[in-house]
């Protein structure tokens, strides 16, 4: 029997992946993040299937029921929000897994940041304008930063940044970077993005953090720096480019 890893996507029901919601259909235990997870996607659940509800589960327990429900030879429906590739803590899981013998794959989900850029309508990446985007967070109760990966640092490269739960810190994301990206620099926050309830932020690093903290947004949203979100006059991409040869392999 098979754990799945799969990515529940950013908020909304229907932007789970064909793939994620057979997988669900196909699992007699589903273990989910109740407070991220959309509770209509445990219809897909068959019927009969036993629900777990991970909010209130540490590490060690959440692994017992993925392992127990293996030893009874259940299929096993992980579901985490967003995609498992980024800040999902799949990573532990799979440690233990592999230590318990159990196997596991993982089905990939719509991540909160794409779902962000749509609600803006933007691309992230601009020809000309910027071509790099990072996804990171900031330390403050959570893990500690790996050195050289703190804001100040990435900041340096003046490419977009994508923060995940940083909206708590709202005041600090701007001072760390403001050096950096100057206070016209264009910054956005989506949060509940997809979701009815979705909020939408455009503003400055200037003026960013007021909006946020006027709108009581402190979880559940991404926050974007960088010129790509305000790129207007820039160069029409070479994909499609009339002289591009279409000729060649």
């Amino acid at each position: 029997m098979t754990v799945y890893f799969i990515g529940a996507g950013p908020g909304a029901a229907d932007l789970i992946t064909v793939r994620g919601a057979r997988t669900l259909a196909g699992c007699q235990v589903c273990l989910y993040a109740g407070s991220l997870v959309p509770r209509e996607l445990l219809a897909e659940c068959p019927d009969g299937a036993r629900l777990v509800d991970t909010a209130q589960l540490n590490l060690d327990e959440i692994t017992a029921e993925l392992v127990r429900a293996h030893e009874q030879g259940l299929d096993v429906a992980r579901l985490h929000s967003g995609d498992p590739s980024v800040f999902s803590a799949v990573a532990e899981q799979m440690r233990r897994l592999d230590a318990a013998g159990v196997p596991y794959e993982v089905v990939p989900g719509v991540p909160a940041f794409a779902a962000a850029a749509a609600a803006l309508k933007r691309e992230l990446t601009v020809p000309t304008v910027g071509q790099t985007v990072i996804l990171t967070r900031v330390a403050q109760r959570a893990t500690a930063m790996p050195e050289g990966e703190d804001l100040a640092t990435l900041g340096r490269s003046g490419a977009l940044l994508v923060l995940h739960l940083a909206a708590g810190y709202v005041d600090r994301v701007v001072e760390e970077l403001l050096p950096h990206y100057g206070a016209d620099c264009p910054a956005a926050v989506v949060a509940l993005a997809s979701r009815p309830d979705e909020v939408i932020l455009r503003g400055t690093l200037e003026d960013i953090a007021g909006q946020v903290k006027a709108a009581g947004i402190v979880r559940t949203a991404v926050i974007m720096v960088g010129r790509t979100l305000g790129a207007s006059q820039f160069r029409d991409s070479h994909l499609y480019s009339a002289e591009r040869d279409r000729h060649v392999c």
